[in-house]
């Protein structure tokens, strides 16, 4: 069947959005406190159970998914999110906190780590001349995801109860969860350049997008071996963790930095959970036009600022642009990171090494909070811990720097570079 590349981004963004949905667990931890009578902490651990074993995942079954193509793996991703979807469900009837943490965090999780990966190397071929913004596309849908459902899960809750509300939303997410999948697939490949010609888009396309991917293909093995994706796994791991730091306290610490009230506070989170969204795709096509070490240069230049100024900042409006500013580099720092990875070692195993790399969002997701709660402790402020993160961007900016010095010229790697007669990737 002959696949529009608009209608498989469309599909890559259906996957993200359900999955994404992980993003508003928080509009559920206080009714499944009075319901279930779990406290905080045990009721936000499924959170970060969630996001440690989307990581793990990733990294461990990257390989497999890059082997099982793009519909098998969208399938197997269905069927872990939305069966850890109605073990919540069995979770919440029967008041059974290890159930939860089995079904959400560890089930869901894994559904989570494959879902997220399985569309983004795909999109990356069908759009080797605006990498940047494909990969954007769909991982924008991974940010608005809570815009969608944090209002749908207070709907359903209040009227149903937590029960109906997992067995719903589990149901939809497996009608679009296939949907999507089933369309997903890779472009077609020329096997000789001599068909170059043949293979051009009908939409106009030119020829320097079908020699996009006439570079160096890194396996996974192949790029575990350069110390430049360890670095990449720092810096991706930084931005992570203290942007999750500050989506976890971004409401206490707005009402008590700059006394904003309970609900102006409530209704900054719901911006900043556009703003993910909107930076994940504003950021991907503006790396496109300036390149990806510049704009994650630019990313780690702004953060390092903003959180060192949020520790003085006692104006409302003042305080939220710079949270926000800060939350649009988080959210796009995710959507950049698989056209960075391109760009560096190839699509021909993108899939795989993204998943290494995404094992760093699963270790930041219990580093952030549990790095959070250590520095306030220890400097009993906000202030003390902006500061501490505004340091840690200072590092990750003289990080990235040298990295793209390093690599201007991108990664040798000579036993894979393209050689005539190699597939080369085909547009519909």
């Amino acid at each position: 069947m002959k696949r529009n590349r608009w209608l498989i981004a469309l599909a890559a963004m259906g996957i993200h959005i359900c999955i994404g949905s992980v993003y508003a667990w928080s509009v559920l931890t206080r009714p499944i406190m009075e319901a279930m009578g779990f406290t905080l902490k045990e009721t936000t651990w499924t959170f970060s159970l969630a996001i440690l074993f989307l990581g793990l995942s990733a990294g461990v079954l990257g390989s497999v998914v890059q082997k099982a193509g793009p519909q098998k793996s969208g399938l197997i991703s269905m069927l872990f999110f939305c069966a850890g979807m109605f073990g919540t469900a069995a979770a919440m009837y029967l008041h059974s906190l290890p159930l939860l943490y089995i079904s959400y965090g560890v089930i869901g999780g894994i559904g989570l780590g494959i879902g997220y990966i399985t569309p983004v190397s795909t999109l990356v071929k069908w759009f080797p001349d605006n990498r940047g913004f494909a990969t954007g596309l769909a991982i924008m849908g991974f940010g608005f995801a809570s815009m969608l459902a944090g209002p749908a899960m207070q709907l359903l809750t209040a009227y149903f109860g937590l029960v109906v509300n997992f067995l719903i939303l589990g149901g939809v997410y497996m009608v679009i969860m296939t949907a999507s999948s089933m369309y997903l697939a890779p472009p077609q490949v020329v096997e000789m350049p001599q068909q170059i010609d043949a293979a051009l888009n009908t939409d106009g396309a030119h020829l320097r997008p079908i020699y996009a991917d006439a570079m160096p293909q890194f396996s996974v093995k192949d790029a575990m071996k350069t110390w430049q994706l360890y670095t990449i796994w720092i810096l991706f791991f930084t931005n992570i963790t203290c942007g999750i730091a500050l989506l976890a306290v971004a409401s206490p610490m707005a009402q008590d930095i700059v006394h904003m009230s309970p609900m102006a506070a409530a209704s900054m989170v719901g911006i900043i959970g556009f703003m993910n969204g909107a930076g994940r795709i504003a950021w991907a096509t503006v790396s496109d036009y300036i390149g990806r070490s510049n704009t994650y240069i630019l990313f780690f230049l702004i953060e390092a600022q903003a959180f060192f100024k949020l520790t003085a900042e006692t104006e409302a409006f003042s305080f939220q642009i710079l949270v926000l500013l800060i939350i649009t580099c988080y959210g796009g720092g995710f959507s950049c990171m698989p056209a960075y990875l391109s760009d560096l070692f190839g699509t021909r195993e993108l899939g795989a090494i993204h998943g290494r790399i995404l094992t760093a969002w699963g270790a930041a997701g219990v580093a952030g909070p549990l790095l959070l709660s250590w520095v306030k402790e220890g400097t009993n402020s906000y202030a003390g811990t902006l500061q501490f993160f505004s340091g840690c961007f200072v590092l990750a900016l003289a990080g990235m720097i040298f990295l793209k010095y390093k690599t201007r010229h991108g990664i040798t790697n000579s036993h894979n570079a393209w050689q005539p007669g190699q597939q080369l990737l085909k547009r519909d």
